[in-house]
């Protein structure tokens, strides 16, 4: 880990300075580390459909382990996954458009 031990100082616009802000807000970053990873050319990612992804993996994730349950306690004996199955095929749409855009303008 590498300390920052140069500081750069420039002059901006009120209007400048608040769009920076806001963009290294977008990106969770701080000023610096924005301004620093946006001026060497580093990709910034911003996921900002993952939640609703990840909840939606959890509910199958749930579902999966209550079928599992039930299968150990000897309650079910054949199950029918063609529904989980459909709901995974739409998790993986979700998750591909996402990687797609992979970049966002923030």
């Amino acid at each position: 880990m590498s300390t920052k031990k140069r500081r750069l100082s420039i002059k901006l616009t009120q209007e400048d300075f608040e769009k920076i802000h806001r963009k290294a807000g977008q990106a969770n970053k701080n000023i610096t580390d924005y301004v620093t990873t946006t001026c060497l050319d580093k990709e910034i990612v911003i996921i900002t459909d993952l939640a609703e992804v990840l909840k939606e993996l959890k509910a199958v994730g749930r579902n999966l382990n209550q079928i599992a349950v039930l299968a150990h306690s000897g309650r079910i004996t054949a199950v029918n996954l063609s529904q989980v199955l459909d709901e995974m095929v739409g998790i993986n749409e979700n998750l591909k458009d996402i990687l797609e855009r992979r970049r966002w303008s923030v």
